[in-house]
């Protein structure tokens, strides 16, 4: 399993930002990002099923972000709308640990990580 982030960057508050990730062999595992503010542990941000029905969000996100896939594309993406200077952090895409499972990665449990992207938010 490889997965690569892109598309992290610094932008104003408010603003919108999509984040990539390119996968392969994860056809058909849970997919999701996390982030890591400075200073502070990893969390869950957002994960997607297997098949694309199922999503979540933490708290704090939502209504905010989207995350969607792309299987033809071996592709997860994060659209961010409403950017908050506490959204700033270095975000990592993830794939769970099973195939053909939908919960994994908001349990935190997790098979593979991707690099990280920053994203940065000024006020």
């Amino acid at each position: 399993v490889q997965l690569q982030a892109s598309g992290g960057g610094l932008v104003q508050a408010g603003a919108s930002l999509r984040l990539s990730c390119a996968t392969s062999n994860v056809g058909t595992y849970g997919l999701g990002w996390f982030r890591q503010a400075p200073g502070k542990e990893r969390t869950f941000v957002a994960s997607i099923s297997w098949n694309g029905r199922s999503t979540y969000y933490a708290d704090s996100v939502k209504g905010r972000f989207t995350i969607s896939r792309e299987n033809a594309k071996n592709t997860v993406y994060l659209q961010m709308s409403g950017l908050k200077p506490e959204d700033t952090a270095v975000y990592y895409c993830a794939a769970g640990t099973q195939p053909y499972t939908s919960t994994q990665l908001r349990r935190n449990i997790v098979g593979s990580w991707g690099q990280g992207t920053l994203v940065t938010v000024s006020s």
